[in-house]
């Protein structure tokens, strides 16, 4: 017991540092995470986020997938598994124009997965939900002057999880996750100073979500011989009914950044926040040297609530029902050969969605609302897993790295378009599991 505990130490420290870093990163740049909760993040976490981000119907016992709970119980009594990834971007912000280039960088995931009892298995870990992170400029003219207002926010939402998956018999799977989703977003609109002789006005928006989100997931497996089978799965995630409250924070500050006065604002309570119902479904085809799937995914954003306070818009025009769809592949050579090159995993895979918020958009010499509406996001990944194999106890771990575009392509004239270059690397540590040696 103690080697286990001394085994683990390192993965709870790193843990740990998760969970701060986590509280403190941005992880997006992009100026549509202005509006709703931010920019979504893919439940597809690792190695399947090279493959276009498939999960549901992904079922193998090296590598955690939340993406789908039932997928836990393929891990076999003897296995540990403990994941983590990171990730750089490097984004291009262009209005058919002018271009802005930004760099960012992300604490992706912690996620642990491991065996509890007989054919039932556990997880547990640290994901994003969304992010939020933006700085732009709108210009505003009167009859005396003309001005910039500047908008910002930062925020985000997290989810820690646990889970459980039982596989009810030998080709089925169920499971569930269990999460805790929060976090804070905060949205500032700056008036600048004129003059010396003028003040300038911040007024703050912020607000903190917190609620229990569930996953439900089913896996059924049919073999087709010894070497091949097909996985199909399905998932299905609850809508959430969420209350908080909005804190405004209005000051007037001076030419030397002095607070000179605090405007009164009134906190705005039990205002309604909603996250919709998320359907999911996927299909993969496995062999000793090749994976293929895809999947879909539909979630009913449409009519969420939302406070009309925080971007001025309605529930008729702020949400979209969103889908995804996703395929990708995964090909070996020989996963037994002594050659670490022809043990090396190449993975490719392809995705696109729509928007599920939409953005107001504003005519670009006037500064006038002109209307509504959302985007594209269109996504290509390459990546590969090479293997690493313990001499101690023959457990095998993998280094992935993966490189991915993602294109957000506007609905309609006047919105910026951005594209999104991605490098990702991450880790699937394979240990023992509470294994008692004979000889020390």
């Amino acid at each position: 017991m103690k080697k286990v505990i001394k085994s683990l130490f390192p993965l709870l420290t790193l843990w740990a540092f998760a969970s701060i870093a986590f509280a403190q990163q941005v992880g997006t740049n992009s100026l549509y995470s202005r509006y709703g909760y931010g920019q979504l993040s893919n439940p597809a976490i690792g190695a399947s986020e090279s493959m276009g981000g498939i999960s549901y119907g992904l079922r193998r016992s090296q590598e955690v997938n939340p993406g789908n709970p039932a997928s836990y119980s393929s891990l076999d009594t003897l296995t540990f598994v403990f994941d983590y990834g990171i990730s750089g971007h490097y984004s291009i912000y262009s209005d058919g124009s002018n271009k802005q280039n930004l760099y960012n960088g992300n604490l992706d995931y912690v996620a642990m997965q491991f065996p509890l009892i007989g054919k039932i298995a556990g997880s547990f870990g640290l994901l994003p939900y969304s992010k939020v992170g933006y700085s732009f400029g709108r210009e505003q003219s009167t009859t005396d002057f003309t001005y910039q207002e500047i908008y910002s926010g930062s925020g985000g939402l997290s989810q820690v999880y646990g889970g459980i998956a039982w596989e009810l018999f030998k080709f089925a799977s169920i499971g569930a996750n269990v999460s805790y989703l929060f976090g804070n977003i905060e949205h500032t609109r700056q008036l600048p100073l004129i003059n010396s002789n003028t003040l300038a006005r911040i007024k703050t928006d912020k607000f903190r979500f917190s609620d229990v989100k569930f996953d439900f997931g089913l896996q059924l497996t049919y073999p087709l011989s010894r070497e091949e089978s097909i996985t199909m799965g399905l998932v299905y995630s609850p809508k959430i009914n969420s209350e908080s409250t909005i804190y405004p924070y209005d000051r007037l500050i001076n030419s030397s950044g002095q607070v000179t006065q605090q405007l009164e604002s009134d906190t705005l309570t039990h205002q309604s926040f909603q996250l919709p119902n998320t359907f999911g479904a996927g299909i993969s085809y496995r062999n000793n040297n090749l994976l293929v799937g895809i999947d879909g995914s539909y979630q009913t954003w449409k009519d969420m609530q939302y406070p009309d306070y925080l971007d001025g818009m309605t529930s008729e025009t702020r949400f979209n029902n969103r889908y995804r769809l996703s395929a990708g592949a995964e090909y070996v050579n020989d996963p037994l050969s002594r050659n670490l090159l022809q043990r090396i995993r190449f993975r490719a895979g392809l995705s696109f969605a729509n928007s599920y918020n939409n953005v107001n958009i504003y005519h670009p010499t006037n500064s006038s609302l002109v209307g509504t509406d959302g985007f594209k996001e269109y996504g290509f990944n390459v990546g590969f897993g090479i293997p690493f194999r313990d001499m101690y106890n023959g457990r095998v771990s993998l280094l992935n790295i993966g490189f991915g575009y993602s294109l957000l392509e506007p609905n309609a004239t006047y919105m910026i378009k951005e594209e999104v270059f991605k490098i990702s690397l991450s880790m699937s540590i394979n240990e023992l599991w509470f294994f008692k040696r004979q000889f020390e």
